[in-house]
């Protein structure tokens, strides 16, 4: 094999191995942007009628949106006790909500939610307003 065809073939393999490095890298980064997380689903499991009852289950990466569907409890309730307005809250974690926030005050949301949810379930049912519990939503499949 000559000089120059030596050449032209590591070239040649150097320019394929780049290819697939930036493809797979491409597909890696477009995988990383759709990636929200392995959270618990935030619906009760089948057949499951009765809410979560245990307050120190409550963690600051849970939203507000899913504590309020694990506990059965109205998410107005848990935003009207951090006066704080729900839009644009939906989405973020107790810990971010606290840093947002609270910053002076570490861990004062997830102690407050705590607090206001076991107000919550110490209330008689007959005299909470009822709680209505959207269904799932469907998430679009996510295309390669």
């Amino acid at each position: 094999m000559t000089l120059s065809r030596q050449r032209a073939l590591i070239t040649g393999l150097i320019v394929i191995g780049i290819i697939i490095v930036g493809f797979f890298g491409w597909r890696t980064f477009h995988a990383f942007r759709e990636f929200r997380g392995h959270r618990p689903h935030p619906f009760p499991p089948e057949g499951a009628v009765s809410p979560e009852t245990d307050v120190s289950l409550i963690r600051d990466w849970m939203t507000i949106g899913f504590i309020s569907q694990t506990y059965h409890t109205p998410p107005d309730l848990l935003y009207k006790a951090l006066g704080i307005p729900p839009n644009g809250n939906e989405h973020k974690s107790l810990k971010q909500i606290n840093d947002e926030y609270f910053p002076e005050g570490p861990g004062y949301v997830l102690n407050r939610v705590k607090a206001e949810i076991r107000a919550w379930l110490s209330t008689p049912a007959e005299i909470r307003p009822p709680t209505v519990i959207s269904p799932p939503t469907e998430i679009p499949p996510v295309s390669p």
